[in-house]
Parts: C-alpha cells; structure tokens; sequence
C-alpha cells in the first residue's frame, strides 16, 4: 500500500452541529404543519416533504461523514474505498477565497470529467472538479491542500 502523504477527517463538533442544524429544521418543518398548519393544502404537502427531504438529508449526512480523505502519491480516496480522483489526473489546487468551494476546503481541477458523486459535509465531485471540505478541520484541509499542490507541481516540472 502507498505511503498515507496526509489525510482528512470530519471535525466531530462539526460533524454534530451540521446534522443537529439539518435535523432540527427538518422537525421545525414537519412540527409546523401539525401545529398550525397553513390553509392551502399544497403548502402543508410541500413543507412536510421538505421536513422530511431534510430528515433525509441529515440522516445521509451523519453516515457519509464517518469517513476520512486519504492522500497517497498516486490517488485521493475515501476510508471505504471510493476513488476521488487519481494525483496524475488533477491539473490544479484552489484554495483562494473566491474559489467556489465548501468551507474550510478547497477546490481540485481534474483533466477530465468524472462521474458526480456527493459525499455530504465532506466532498463532491461535479465534471472536472471535486471540492474538499465543509464539516472538516481548516488545518487539515490546508494541509492536504499543500501537499497536493507540491505534488502537482513535482509533477509538472519532470
């Protein structure tokens, strides 16, 4: 197996307060219809699916964000297996703060589309990039971020 260069772990506090946040609206949406309800029918439909959407959401978000990002010299890749992306393939690291990135992470550029995939509070990947981050540790992120970017430049200088 490749030498672990760094890696990425959700911040347990943060991890809690973001599924805490989601869960919490998403019983404030549903607790709503049953308490005082909204005249128009479709509006108490609407609110309970989107209590119940988040519910959902929260639930997904406390499972995926169990796992933790591994760096190696050859690919970035989840604890359970999934590929992110292959170090040969990302073209550039952006961790500027106009960078359309989650918080506390940054933004890779990849050379070529890959499928989506979204890994709530943690990362996604949408064509040709992946964003790193959200419920996250700022230092470990940047971190990574670093290592990433020297690994691209070593790469690109030969």
């Amino acid at each position: 197996m490749d030498e672990v260069l760094a890696t990425v772990s959700p911040s347990v506090i943060r991890r809690y307060f973001g599924v805490g946040v989601l869960a919490a609206l998403g019983l404030i949406l549903i607790y709503v219809v049953f308490a005082r309800p909204p005249d128009s029918f479709v509006l108490q439909a609407f609110m309970l699916g989107l209590g119940g959407l988040v519910l959902w959401g929260a639930d997904k978000m406390r499972r995926a964000s169990a796992v933790t990002l591994i760096l190696t010299r050859e690919t970035l890749a989840d604890s359970e297996g999934r590929l992110l992306a292959r170090v040969e393939d990302i073209v550039s690291v952006d961790r500027s703060f106009l960078a359309f990135k989650p918080s506390n992470g940054f933004l890779v550029r990849l050379r070529s589309r890959q499928p989506r995939a979204w890994v709530p509070g943690l990362w996604w990947r949408f064509g040709r990039r992946i964003g790193v981050g959200g419920v996250t540790s700022a230092r470990e992120t940047r971190f990574m971020a670093e290592i990433l970017t020297a690994l691209v430049v070593e790469r690109s200088m030969g």
